[in-house]
């Protein structure tokens, strides 16, 4: 017969509070990490779209100074408003448009259509309002519409 002794074994009591201290642990663990996830895409996206914006505004700038530099070789004393604006798509998604119209105290016979607005003063003159639009339409590049517009008077 075996030999029972109480005094030396200690009754074991379990207890649930590690178990649940541990599904609590993953369960903050498991939320952190997905928004971690979620965020590191949303910081994609929006650095993919505020490139494709710094890129529209560096391309109407350089649209401005091409319809500057088209108005100095194509417009004349006698025809002043042969450029009137253009457009074009650069790396096959910017959309590029340029529309030209023109301002002067009497105008030409040869600018219907171009005038933008009459002035009285000499001293404005001869002046052109540029306006340029840049848009990328792609949905497959940016996650929404990207448009920059830029409105300009530049003097002839």
């Amino acid at each position: 017969m075996q030999r029972k002794n109480n005094i030396i074994k200690i009754p074991m009591k379990r207890n649930g509070m590690a178990m649940i201290m541990a599904i609590t642990v993953i369960v903050v663990m498991a939320t952190i990490l997905a928004l971690s996830i979620s965020l590191t895409a949303l910081t994609g996206k929006r650095t993919t779209d505020l490139y494709l914006y710094e890129q529209s505004i560096l391309l109407s700038k350089s649209a401005t100074e091409y319809a500057l530099l088209r108005m100095g070789q194509d417009n004349n004393i006698t025809n002043p408003c042969t450029y009137t604006g253009n457009s074009f798509v650069q790396d096959g998604f910017y959309n590029i448009n340029i529309s030209v119209r023109y301002v002067y105290t009497n105008f030409p016979a040869t600018c219907v259509g171009q005038q933008y607005t009459t002035v009285l003063t000499p001293e404005q003159n001869g002046s052109a309002l540029v306006d340029v639009t840049v848009s990328v339409t792609d949905t497959s590049i940016a996650t929404e519409p990207i448009r920059y517009f830029r409105r300009s008077i530049q003097k002839l």
